[in-house]
């Protein structure tokens, strides 16, 4: 065999096992991102996940894929809907715990317009109100309908996973 063909083979091999170099959220974006004449009317990021600390992760990537967007279409109309146990991150008793997380929440709403959206169904699960969130945590009667109000409107759903 000829060392290009043995180098090809290697790469071939390396290509198939490789994991991707962006993840599907990723992908949604850039799809988003290339249809610059028929942009939805806006995304509605979901998340939910069984680890409280989950938002120090998706919080940051929200903001990283709103400048995205919004660069290429300013004005977009961008959400945020929590309905695992990450919400619980949001707490009035967890801004000490987790205050990088209530700052950067605080700055979606207030400086981006991007409302964030607890699921109140299932804080009360947890003997969890309303009132034990703070006033930039808009607590919505149930997050999945939440997301179905946002689709309804034209939005395009966007599930926020770790690659």
């Amino acid at each position: 065999m000829s060392y290009l063909y043995k180098v090809f083979l290697l790469l071939v091999l390396l290509m198939a096992v490789a994991p991707p170099v962006f993840s599907s959220v990723d992908s949604e974006i850039n799809i988003i991102l290339s249809h610059p004449d028929d942009p939805p009317e806006g995304v509605v990021f979901e998340i939910v996940e069984g680890d409280e600390a989950f938002l120090q992760w998706a919080i940051p990537e929200v903001k990283k894929y709103a400048v995205l967007l919004r660069d290429k279409f300013p004005g977009m109309n961008i959400a945020v809907v929590s309905h695992g146990k990450e919400e619980f991150a949001l707490l009035k008793s967890n801004s000490k715990e987790y205050a990088t997380v209530h700052k950067a929440v605080k700055s979606l709403v207030a400086e981006q317009d991007i409302p964030v959206h607890v699921c109140g169904t299932h804080a009360s699960w947890y003997d969890k109100e309303a009132e034990d969130f703070p006033d930039y945590v808009d607590v919505a009667p149930m997050g999945p309908a939440q997301i179905n109000d946002y689709e309804n409107m034209g939005y395009t759903l966007i599930v926020l996973e770790k690659p």
